[in-house]
Formats: C-alpha cells, sequence, structure tokens
C-alpha cells in the first residue's frame, strides 16, 4: 500500500490495517506492531525487505516485528513468533479503526482478534443504526461493538466462550454497558431456531462462518453444503427492512455465487430483497480478504 494511503487510514482514526499483500502472504499493522504472515522463508525475506524500505521512507518503526507461517494443512497452523523487539511487552495490545477500540491478543491464537478486511462493513453496519443486532459466529464481537454505538441492543453468538469474554472486553474498552447485550456460546443454528420459536426478530444479522467448523455435538459444518441452510434459518428471524451480512473466505463463494445462491433462499421464504457489495477496504488488493454481500431485506 502507498505512503499517501496510509495516511489517509491513519488520518480517519485507523492504526490497524494492511501493509502489503501478495502471493506469499502479507503484512499487518497493528498499532505499533507488525505482524509479517508468509507462505515460505522466500516470501517471508521478500517482504521483510520490502517492510524495511517502506518503514524508513515512512520514517517509521515497528516496536515489534513478529512473524507467522501460514502452512498449507489449518492443523499445522501455530501462534505468530517475534522477531525483533522486546519480549517482555505484553501479547494484549489495543488498536483503533475509525477511533474505535479493540482489543488484540498476538499470542491467545493464530488469529489475534479482529478481521481487517471487514472494516468497510463495520462502519456500514454503524451507519445503518439498526434496533436490534444478531452478531452470528460473532468471534471477539467487532460487529457488535460498532452496532452497540449506534444505539443497538445485541445479541452475539459463538461457539467459543472464550471469544465471547473478549467481546465483552471490547464492549468495555469502549465505554458500552453491557446491560443490554447478550452473549451466547452455542452453536449458530440451534440459537437461530430457538430464536426464531421465541418469535425474535432482528433488524441487521450478521452472517460471517467458518469455512469449515465442528459442532458441540461433532455435527460437520462445510460453509459451501450448507451455506442455504443458514440464511434459510437467518431469513427466519429477520424483521421487514432487515440488512443481512454475508460473509466468507471460501474461495468457492465469492460475491457472485453468494447473491446467486441468496436470492434462491429468498424465493424460498419469499422474501424480496436487493443485494449490495461494497467491495474491499482499500488495502486489501483483489483476491485477498472475505468475500462480502449486503442482503437488503424488504
Amino acid at each position: 500500500m502507498t505512503q499517501p494511503q496510509c495516511r489517509v487510514i491513519e488520518a480517519a482514526g485507523t492504526n490497524a490495517h494492511r501493509l502489503a499483500s501478495g502471493p506469499g502472504g502479507w503484512v499487518e499493522r497493528l498499532g505499533d506492531d507488525v505482524i509479517v504472515s508468509y507462505k515460505s522463508d522466500g516470501a517471508r525475506d521478500e517482504m521483510m525487505a520490502g517492510l524495511d524500505a517502506w518503514c524508513m521512507k515512512a520514517e517509521w518503526r515497528p516496536a515489534r516485528i513478529f512473524h507467522r507461517f501460514m502452512p498449507i494443512k489449518n492443523a499445522d497452523r501455530i501462534c505468530p513468533v517475534l522477531h525483533s523487539g522486546d519480549a517482555a511487552l505484553p501479547l494484549t495490545t489495543v488498536v483503533t479503526e475509525a477511533g474505535i477500540r479493540y482489543g488484540l491478543d498476538i499470542g491467545a491464537s493464530y488469529s489475534h482478534g479482529l478481521f481487517l478486511d471487514q472494516r468497510l462493513n463495520r462502519a456500514k453496519l454503524q451507519a445503518l443504526k439498526p434496533k436490534r443486532v444478531l452478531n452470528t459466529f460473532a468471534y471477539t464481537c467487532s460487529f457488535s461493538v460498532v452496532a452497540a454505538l449506534a444505539g443497538a441492543e445485541t445479541v452475539s453468538v459463538d461457539l467459543s466462550r472464550k471469544s465471547l469474554d473478549r467481546g465483552r472486553e471490547n464492549l468495555k474498552l469502549n465505554g458500552i454497558d453491557e446491560s443490554i447485550h447478550r452473549f451466547i456460546a452455542d452453536d449458530t443454528l440451534e440459537v437461530l431456531a430457538q430464536q426464531a420459536g421465541k418469535g425474535e426478530r432482528f433488524d441487521a444479522i450478521v452472517l460471517d462462518p467458518p469455512t469449515f467448523s465442528r459442532s458441540k455435538s461433532g455435527r460437520r459444518w462445510q460453509v459451501e453444503d450448507h451455506f442455504e441452510d443458514l440464511l434459510n434459518a437467518a431469513l427466519e428471524v429477520a424483521a421487514p427492512k432487515c440488512a443481512i451480512l454475508l460473509s466468507t473466505n471460501c474461495t468457492k463463494l465469492d460475491p457472485a455465487t453468494l447473491e446467486r445462491r441468496a436470492r434462491w433462499c429468498a424465493k424460498i421464504k419469499r422474501r424480496a430483497a436487493e443485494y449490495m457489495g461494497l467491495g474491499a477496504p482499500v488495502d486489501f488488493p483483489a483476491g485477498h480478504g472475505a468475500s462480502t454481500l449486503w442482503m437488503m431485506v424488504r
């Protein structure tokens, strides 16, 4: 990414963004730190050289640089490893996006806690000013944070109680009273069925499922096979004029495929909808980041 583009992003109160992306990996700035994610030693060395040149031109140096190997098999993933900087500094840190604070934990898992490619979608949800938001596969609840700041009541669902606890901390970081926000550690499809049975309705729903997972009962989830099941269940709790964010990292589901499948679900449920894609943030070139689409249900 160019220096002028970085200055525009950072002037908007954002210090967590991509610095570079390529076929061999990418470089992310996370506040005072940098993570270099690489697929091979050669790619790592090339990105490190590029980072050094970029920092020299920008007259900025990260406090720490972490390396994160990107293996072919997910089972081989490991946490980022410190390459340079003070090893005594805590692995937890706070970054900002449009002035909103998010806590990260570089050492907690393979993902630090904030999906940077969702920046435009978080801004869109906040601008919609929804009243009730259902955030499924919520992870550390970044969408719940922006919705809450816009005045919404939120329900955040994730199988991981630890991730939801981090979500609670993100609300606290932004001075949000937790009393009207619920956190449910359970399977999303089961929660959707429960909410529909109770007659609950939401005017914004976030659907950002993993590509593959297993439920508490061991049931296999594959987004390319079960996407329609998820969206059909979500439409049961979608209020009139509900905005539904469809998002996936599955390479087989590009925005055009997402729209085609969403149209089929809308037809089954007899719901009219319009479809809107926001594209990717400027720091995410084509082929990088999630495929996303807004389904505006009427």
